[in-house]
């Protein structure tokens, strides 16, 4: 899961500073490698046309945003990780932590790779469809009924389709 190459390079602007942080997250059922970008922008009352953060302040954004991957993935499975993801709430959280320390912007979570997958059980991918823990037999409704036909019954041939 990561964000298109044109989204990305259509958040990428001068002035400002881009921070980036990567790590590599252990959930309740597999580990995960989180990449999470992050721009500065202007303050309010601001008059320079540049937004640069300092060495340090860039240090303190980073370290914020591994606390808050790590805090939101670890203590969730697979399903709940990817539900946090599609609304953005991640990077949400990481913007309204770290407005103090300086103000950004387009925070995502670029990219999500998968390092260790989880054991395949059948029960979790049924309750995944939403099919229950069914045994894989069909019920007696389900099943087909069978079509009476003459033993030497061939379609008619059509002229035109």
């Amino acid at each position: 899961m990561d964000l298109t190459h044109d989204k990305i390079c259509s958040m990428v602007k001068k002035w400002q500073t881009v921070i980036e942080a990567h790590l590599d997250v252990k959930t309740t059922n597999g580990y995960l490698c989180l990449f999470c970008v992050g721009f500065t922008k202007k303050r309010n009352n601001q008059i320079c046309k540049t937004s640069y953060a300092q060495h340090q302040q860039v240090r303190q954004i980073r370290k914020k945003m591994m606390e808050i991957m790590t805090r939101e993935v670890q203590t969730n499975d697979l399903k709940e990780v990817v539900n946090k993801l599609i609304p953005d709430s991640i990077g949400k959280d990481i913007e309204k932590a770290c407005q103090s320390i300086y103000p950004l912007h387009d925070v995502y979570v670029l990219k999500v790779t998968m390092l260790k997958k989880p054991k395949f059980e059948l029960g979790k991918l049924m309750e995944l469809h939403g099919e229950g823990g069914g045994t894989g037999k069909p019920s007696g409704d389900e099943t087909g009924a069978k079509v009476e036909r003459a033993d030497g019954y061939e379609p008619p041939v059509q002229e035109s389709v």
